[in-house]
């Protein structure tokens, strides 16, 4: 014989389930969406010159060189600002500075070694110009510097964007 499922109690009301953990947001995510941005623009602008002047310089070799360069540089200053936004996700969370710097220090340690795998599997390639690849990749080292150093200098954010006081829990 089988039991009715037990009714809630007569002043219990509706049932209410549990509100969802609101997801904080660092007010740097804007930021380092936008460094993502410019960078790819600018690598795009440093890939165009790179193999137009590598075609006249030294042929099809040193756009090879142009284009591989501008993404190494691309690829390797891109990892950083994609692991912080990652790691930005756990922000709120008990694990969020372990999570943050075990992420972020681990996407330097895989572009350290993605590098030198690369370096010495480029290394005398007859397809590849070295030094149109070397001067790219500079160019795209250094310009991505300067867009976040233009980018973080007008980003008008606070020194402490995401600070939480007593009390504000209870303003929503």
């Amino acid at each position: 014989m089988t039991q009715p499922p037990p009714s809630p109690a007569p002043d219990a009301g509706p049932p209410t389930t549990p509100a969802a953990p609101t997801r904080i947001v660092p007010a740097s995510n804007a930021v380092l969406a936008r460094v993502l941005r410019y960078g790819a623009l600018l690598a795009l602008g440093i890939a165009v010159v790179g193999a137009v002047l590598g075609y006249i310089f030294v042929g099809w070799t040193g756009v090879a060189g142009a284009l591989v360069g501008t993404a190494m540089a691309v690829v390797f200053l891109g990892i950083t600002a994609i692991s912080i936004l990652i790691a930005n996700r756990f922000m709120g969370s008990e694990m969020f500075f372990g999570a943050f710097f075990g992420i972020v220090l681990g996407s330097w340690m895989v572009k350290f070694v993605a590098f030198f795998v690369l370096l010495v599997s480029l290394k005398g390639q007859p397809w590849l110009n070295p030094t149109v690849t070397f001067i790219c990749l500079v160019a795209g080292v250094i310009g991505s510097l300067a867009v976040d150093l233009i980018v973080i200098m007008r980003s008008r954010l606070p020194y402490a964007s995401d600070a939480r006081l007593p009390g504000d829990e209870k303003r929503g």
